[in-house]
């Protein structure tokens, strides 16, 4: 009996892909994902840069806030008439404080373009409690006029990126020391 004879394999018939089909898929993934990269990286800076001014608008905030407690409270203000300073000391009476105290609100450059708002009671350290703001000269007291009380106009402009003002955001407000003498 005679074997029958071995076929010769039929490549032809094997299904699969090339190496060019297989490449082409690669480079077109590839761009795919780079172009995701790049968004989702976009993303992560946007939101971190939108914490950042969050974080100095709410601390401008909460500086001002401070700024309208005590200066309610304070019966005496070292300032230059209707001049923008850079330091205003404010004197609180025992009944605010506890004791009498003097306060004094500053500000100290960080970089070009950059100050920060601190806030120093009696011959203590300096505390900041504003940032990135963009003027060394946010205080304009006027003094009290016939018929009305001092008050200290507070100007907060905040700016992360000094440059473009287009991102600045500002905070105003003047505040009246209740406890100043009327004219």
């Amino acid at each position: 009996m005679a074997l029958p004879r071995r076929r010769k394999p039929d490549f032809r018939c094997q299904s699969g892909y090339s190496l060019i089909e297989l490449m082409t898929v690669m480079a077109i993934l590839g761009l795919v994902l780079a172009g995701l990269t790049t968004m989702f990286q976009a993303g992560v800076r946007a939101e971190v840069r939108s914490n950042r001014e969050f974080q100095a608008q709410q601390n401008a905030r909460l500086a001002m806030d401070r700024l309208r407690r005590e200066l309610h409270c304070a019966n005496a203000i070292s300032a230059a008439n209707g001049t923008a300073v850079a330091t205003v000391t404010v004197t609180l009476p025992d009944t605010c404080s506890g004791a009498d105290t003097s306060v004094t609100y500053a500000t100290q450059p960080i970089a070009t373009g950059r100050w920060q708002l601190t806030r120093t009671a009696g011959a203590g350290t300096p505390v900041p409690i504003a940032d990135y703001l963009t003027t060394s000269t946010p205080f304009t007291y006027y003094i009290p006029a016939t018929g009305t009380l001092g008050r200290l106009r507070v100007d907060l402009p905040v700016n992360l990126n000094y440059p473009d003002t287009s991102t600045e955001w500002r905070l105003q407000d003047d505040i009246v020391l209740r406890n100043t003498i009327r004219l």
